[in-house]
C-alpha cells in the first residue's frame, strides 16, 4: 500500500484502511471518497446465494474458487476498493496485504454482480469501465433482480467485450466454462416487475 497525499476533503487509502477496519458496514473507495453499501434486498440475496451454490460444484472440479461479497477488490489503475457479489479466481490469487484491515484481491477472472434498481447504472457503466482494466478479468456478469435476465461480457482482447443477453427463453446460462440453469439462478425469486 502506497501513501498518497490528497487535497483536503479526499480520504487517503491508508484512512480507507483504518475506517474499514473500525465499521460495521462494508466501505468502498472511490479515488479519495468513502461510500457505505447499503444492505440488499431479498432477491439480491437469494440469487447471489443461489450462483455461489450452483457454480461451486463446477468451479471445484476445475480448480477454481468462487467467493462472496466479503472479498474485498482492488482496482489498481481507478484507484478504488469494490466489495463485488461474486468472484471467481482460477489461477494462484494475488493479494495485496494490508496492515490494518482486508487483504484485497487483485486477479479476478470472473466478477458477477446482481443489480438492483439503485445499483445498475453505476454496476453497468462506471464500476465495469474501472473493472475492465483489471488484466486479469476474462468475464464480467451482470444479473438482474428484477426480471430472469443474465448479461455476460466476455473479453475479446484488451478493448472490446462481447455481450451474451440470457433471458426467459433461454434454458442455461455459460459462465466460464460452467453451465447453470436459470431456472436454479433465479429458484424461489419473487419478481416484482413483470417481465
Amino acid at each position: 500500500m502506497t501513501a498518497h497525499a490528497t487535497p483536503a476533503g479526499l480520504v487517503s487509502v491508508e484512512e480507507y484502511f483504518y475506517m474499514l477496519e473500525k465499521s460495521d458496514v462494508k466501505l468502498e473507495y472511490r479515488a479519495g471518497k468513502v461510500v457505505a453499501m447499503a444492505g440488499a434486498q431479498a432477491p439480491h440475496n437469494i440469487i447471489a446465494g443461489n450462483m455461489l451454490g450452483e457454480l461451486f460444484t463446477c468451479l471445484k472440479k476445475a480448480g477454481c474458487i468462487i467467493v462472496g461479497s466479503d472479498q474485498l477488490l482492488k482496482i489498481e489503475a481507478c484507484n478504488r476498493y469494490t466489495f463485488p457479489d461474486l468472484v471467481i479466481i482460477c489461477q494462484k490469487a494475488i493479494y495485496e496485504k494490508a496492515r490494518n484491515g482486508l487483504d484485497a484481491l487483485e486477479n479476478p477472472e470472473v466478477i458477477i454482480e446482481v443489480a438492483s434498481e439503485s445499483t445498475e447504472l453505476y454496476d453497468r457503466t462506471d464500476k465495469f469501465k474501472c473493472y475492465q482494466t483489471l488484466e486479469s478479468l476474462k468475464e464480467y456478469v451482470l444479473v438482474a433482480s428484477t426480471k430472469k435476465q443474465v448479461e455476460v461480457f466476455r473479453r475479446h482482447n484488451r478493448s472490446e467485450w462481447i455481450l451474451h443477453i440470457y433471458d426467459k427463453n433461454d434454458n442455461l446460462v455459460k459462465i466460464g466454462n460452467c453451465e447453470v440453469s436459470l431456472d436454479d439462478i433465479y429458484n424461489n425469486v419473487e419478481m416484482d416487475v413483470e417481465e
